[in-house]
């Protein structure tokens, strides 16, 4: 493991978040707030921090980065984009300490929008931006945004790319990883934009649409407003929010080609028809639970509600218009499941992904078809190609680890004194980086009475969801750090 070239990268990626502090100071230095000392000494902290890490690295070279390296690196981005970022929380006296201000930016940079703040409108809108800032840097990916913005990472660009991409199967649009990274960054910029401009016409004030779009296409879940989106109380601000989270948990790659006038892009894709299918399920079933138990009293409510959450959860957003708390166990039943499949591979979302749990499915149906026909030779297709068995055992790698981890750490969570539920529910929401799961951690509380270890460990979760499990697990190995 070469430690300088990581150090050089992360010297890099540190400035980014520093210097993206200055969008949220300009907030503050115009509400002329308390916020914006805080915000700036953290700014400046950052760059300083920043300028060790690159005196350390400085006699490295790109062409120096191989794969240990860029897990290295995409790992201790987050943790240190969180350290910097969570700076602002801790300087203002938002929050108490490290650890809750950690807890706090790591959960915004990984896009998972688990918060230990209580009283969120209390806040000025410095520190409100800066928070919902954090999560439309991490969605996209802080690594992916340096390889955006600076090329002359060189060599080492598709080391980055690969470690940091979710999904299985990661895809370049272009020979150029670099290019490949600005055209992600140019959807995900649109279709920023489109969302920011359809809830303006909703009512919201600009500030209010940024933090919320923010929110959304990062499939994040940070609101300005302590009753989330269903504050605001509107059908058309739900709908909108609900269509863009949607679209958040598919794959970007689909959305280029189909802004590229492949019309059928979306219908083409089979993990996308998958992830369309099960969301529809999910939404029809708990409409219909809802409308025979009797929590809403028309079939239009029902369904609103149920879409909103719905598709909250299965794209690990976040944001809350009901408390499904108080839903028949059906429909909190079926949320808690969505948490684990998450969104689709190459989207910002978390969770296993629907692309993995569609491989799983197929997998299990071959071993049927092998049953019956002992001598018949079928192969595993996904999409018109049949997938090389290695993928398949990564595959299956990949969940069998994901439910050990989150086994492991629910006892863990039980072990710090959580309840059964509270345990089983804060893990899988911040594993799965969705943020609000049930029990002391539903959709009306927080995370703020947990014990700091138990925040440390989640915090973990976060960070091990947000990279995939294996990119940071790799790190734990001996022989990742031996020459």
């Amino acid at each position: 493991m070469r430690l300088a070239i990581v150090a050089r990268v992360l010297a890099l990626v540190g400035a980014v978040v520093s210097l993206s502090m200055g969008w949220a100071l300009l907030w503050a230095l115009a509400d002329g707030s308390s916020d914006r000392w805080p915000l700036l000494l953290s700014l400046l902290a950052g760059l300083l921090l920043s300028a060790v890490l690159f005196f350390a690295g400085r006699k490295s070279s790109a062409r120096d980065l191989g794969a240990r390296e860029a897990f290295a690196v995409v790992t201790f981005s987050w943790v240190v984009a969180s350290l910097v970022g969570g700076l602002p929380f801790w300087i203002s006296g938002a929050l108490p300490g490290l650890t809750d201000s950690f807890f706090e930016a790591m959960s915004g940079f990984s896009t998972t929008g688990a918060s230990v703040l209580t009283d969120i409108e209390s806040l000025p809108r410095g520190l409100l931006f800066w928070r919902s800032l954090t999560h439309w840097l991490g969605g996209m990916g802080i690594i992916v945004l340096s390889l955006a913005v600076l090329p002359f990472l060189g060599v080492g660009g598709m080391e980055l790319y690969r470690a940091e991409v979710p999904g299985p199967m990661q895809e370049k649009l272009t020979p150029r990883v670099q290019q490949t990274a600005l055209l992600l960054w140019g959807v995900y910029l649109l279709f920023s934009g489109l969302e920011t401009v359809a809830l303006l016409f909703g009512g919201l004030d600009l500030f209010e649409a940024l933090t919320h779009t923010f929110g959304t296409m990062a499939t994040g879940g940070f609101s300005t407003l302590n009753g989330s989106v269903g504050q605001y109380g509107s059908a058309y601000v739900d709908g909108v929010i609900t269509l863009f989270m949607f679209l958040a948990g598919a794959n970007f790659v689909l959305h280029y080609r189909l802004l590229r006038g492949n019309r059928s892009a979306w219908w083409e894709d089979g993990e996308f028809r998958f992830y369309l299918g099960l969301t529809i399920l999910a939404v029809m079933t708990v409409t219909a639970v809802l409308l025979c138990k009797g929590s809403y009293g028309s079939v239009g409510e029902a369904l609103r509600y149920a879409s909103f959450q719905v598709v909250s959860i299965v794209t690990t957003t976040g944001f809350v218009t009901a408390d499904y708390e108080l839903w028949p166990a059906y429909g909190q039943v079926v949320l808690f499941f969505l948490m684990f499949v998450g969104g689709c591979g190459g989207s910002t979302g978390g969770g296993i992904k629907n692309i993995r749990i569609m491989i799983v499915l197929r997998q299990v149906r071959l071993e049927f078809h092998r049953l019956l026909h002992p001598q018949a030779v079928i192969p595993l297709r996904v999409g018109g190609a049949v997938l090389e068995r290695g993928v398949v055992s990564a595959v299956s790698a990949f969940v069998v680890t994901y439910l050990g981890l989150f086994v492991f750490f629910s006892l863990v969570m039980a072990a710090l004194g959580l309840d059964v539920l509270t345990a089983l529910a804060a893990v899988a929401a911040t594993l799965g980086n969705i943020g609000p799961g049930l029990g002391l951690v539903g959709p009306t509380d927080n995370y703020a009475f947990l014990p700091p270890l138990a925040k440390w460990v989640l915090s973990f979760c976060m960070l091990l969801g947000r990279l995939e499990l294996f990119t940071v697990l790799l790190l734990l190995l001996p022989g990742t750090w031996r020459r």
